[in-house]
């Protein structure tokens, strides 16, 4: 019988001899051999919510190992789900014999230089920022302005400056910069200065500060898409990222600032704060993700110059969520820095 164990670096085929006799530790050790996931890291289940960012505690897992499989009533082909902490795969399976191209023109390549040429886009578990801090009159100013005089009508961007402590891997935001733009519903363009940015840099680094981020708010009528909701869309992946890969630290932390409408029409502002996965950012730099967004494209997903492995399937287009790992975000009172707002 063979078993499809997917998890959320793809799908994997494992053949079980003797599916009759068979049981879940059978199963585990057949996983640990293939997979190379030990098996007390092993989380396995028939539930696909297993694979949720945070899966809840109520998902069934497999977890009596003497339980037979038989008795799951799995057939040939069936998905088992499994979780197992980052980097918990020791080393990839054995290659098999080395395939052959045809023609004459060909030349052996074996499965690990499949695997080699092969990227996988997985989610990131957890962010390089431990949590952002925005000082509370900064962030209130460049939310009343967008509120207030744009109606958050058109999209508005900024620099983001402070500390960061190199301990804790905190972000403490106390002052952002606007520079030169031109939003629209679904697109803002910075029309930046370089001597201009200098000036700003050399500022914040009398203030002890550095630039830390990039925040920007969303239009209440950007374009909506056919296939469902999504937090950021394509083109706010490609300049979070662009802008991330440019930022140079870790940390860098990117903030959206969106109004949401309450079913009684009263309007609240929310901050929340994400980094762009370090696989985003290598897709950037290494020129595969698509950075030209057509009309007509689909707002929810990324698209790619050449396939990659999402969800356990080749495809051309991932997920925007994919790319977002999510930071904590918090709010602190400055002292004199706070009062820097530069738009």
């Amino acid at each position: 019988m063979i078993l499809r164990i997917r998890s959320r670096d793809g799908t994997d085929r494992i053949t079980v001899p003797d599916p009759a006799s068979a049981t879940v530790a059978d199963l585990q050790r057949l996983i640990e051999s293939h997979l190379t996931v030990p098996v007390p890291l092993q989380r396995i289940s028939l539930d696909p919510a297993l694979l949720l960012p945070t899966p809840s505690a109520a998902v069934p897992l497999l977890a009596d190992p003497a339980a037979p499989l038989a008795s799951l009533r799995l057939a040939n082909g069936a998905f088992v789900y499994l979780a197992y902490p980052p980097d918990a795969r020791s080393a990839r399976p054995p290659p098999p014999r080395a395939l052959s191209a045809a023609g004459s023109f060909g030349k052996k390549m074996t499965m690990d230089d499949l695997i080699a040429r092969q990227i996988r886009v997985t989610r990131q578990e957890n962010a390089l920022c431990a949590a952002a801090s925005f000082d509370r009159d900064a962030a209130n100013a460049f939310q009343l302005y967008v509120a207030e005089s744009l109606a958050f009508a058109a999209k508005r961007a900024g620099f983001l400056y402070g500390l960061v402590d190199a301990e804790t891997k905190e972000v403490f935001v106390d002052f952002i910069y606007e520079p030169p733009q031109q939003g629209s519903e679904d697109v803002v363009h910075l029309m930046r200065d370089p001597d201009e940015e200098a000036r700003v840099d050399a500022i914040a680094e009398g203030l002890g500060m550095r630039r830390v981020g990039l925040v920007f708010t969303q239009a209440v009528g950007r374009k909506a898409s056919e296939t469902g909701e999504y937090t950021v869309s394509n083109r706010e992946v490609v300049q979070a990222a662009q802008l991330q890969a440019e930022g140079g630290i870790p940390e860098w932390v990117t903030a959206i600032v969106k109004l949401e409408v309450g079913d009684d029409g009263t309007g609240d502002v929310h901050f929340e704060a994400f980094q762009m996965s370090e696989i985003c950012v290598k897709l950037v730099k290494d020129g595969v993700l698509e950075t030209e967004i057509g009309d007509s494209d689909d707002p929810r997903l990324s698209k790619m110059r050449k396939e990659v492995m999402a969800g356990g399937k080749d495809t051309m287009e991932v997920d925007n969520d994919f790319f977002l790992v999510p930071v904590k975000i918090s709010d602190h009172q400055g002292g004199n820095n706070s009062l820097v707002h530069f738009q």
